[in-house]
């Protein structure tokens, strides 16, 4: 039983930076075959620099159905199958109660929930027995922050999804399953410190996010991506509709 991802074809969504790209180099070391899509275009140029000849970009947006199914047929063209799928794109737009707009409802909802129907659903045509999905969740489907009641609603959501879609593909041999990171050190995270607490705040407001779980610190983007490559691996053929959380242990204390 191959614990790698030698060979596999593997889409993921939102690749071209932070977890995604931690991902996607994950996979690519490990052997797979990985298209990465994300929405802009020179973020893809760079990501497929990085990660080498056995990567491609594709610009696609996961909340446009008529996106992904492009995106799909190009795979399909290029490599008749998909193997693995790793639903990563997602956003956080941040509000208390009483101040969540309709705008940030709908956006956070439509590309966290509806992104990631639109990313398993047109893919399963070109899976087969032994296929997997990871959707990416987060620590906050159960452990929500204050203002953060809708991103975390939309974490809760897409578990919810996987709970049902694993029965509705009985019988298939694919396999889905969520993986939950807590807090991950990724040049966005950084930026938003940086903004919040200034240049000389970044490693102590990093550090102290790090406090609260029995490991001390936050993950690497690197070791999200270690993760995802077990679910989508053979070494994983047994597991399925479980929430894997990546988070130091911060929610099972």
């Amino acid at each position: 039983m191959s614990m790698t991802l030698q060979d596999k074809v593997a889409v993921i969504t939102g690749g071209a930076s932070g977890v995604g790209l931690g991902i996607a180099r994950e996979f690519v070391a490990q052997g797979a075959r990985v298209v990465v899509t994300d929405l802009r275009k020179d973020r893809l140029d760079d990501a497929v620099a990085q990660l080498g000849p056995r990567c491609e970009g594709v610009v696609a947006d996961v909340t446009r159905l008529a996106d992904m199914e492009l995106l799909y047929r190009r795979v399909e063209a290029r490599h008749g199958r998909i193997d693995a799928v790793v639903a990563n794109a997602g956003i956080g737009d941040h509000a208390p109660l009483g101040r969540i707009t309709e705008e940030q409802f709908d956006r956070t909802f439509g590309v966290n929930v509806k992104g990631v129907l639109f990313t398993v659903q047109p893919a399963l045509p070109l899976m087969s027995d032994g296929g997997t999905v990871v959707v990416i969740g987060s620590t906050a489907s159960v452990r929500p922050p204050a203002a953060m009641s809708v991103y975390g609603g939309t974490k809760a959501a897409v578990r919810c999804l996987v709970r049902a879609w694993i029965q509705d593909i009985k019988g298939s041999g694919i396999r889905m399953n969520v993986l939950s990171p807590g807090a991950v050190d990724t040049l966005s995270l950084r930026r938003a410190a940086e903004q919040a607490r200034g240049a000389d705040g970044v490693a102590p407001l990093l550090a102290s996010m790090g406090e609260g779980n029995p490991t001390g610190r936050i993950a690497a983007p690197e070791e999200i991506g270690r993760a995802a490559a077990f679910l989508s691996s053979d070494a994983s053929s047994f597991v399925t509709g479980v929430e894997l959380f990546v988070d130091g242990g911060m929610v099972q204390v």
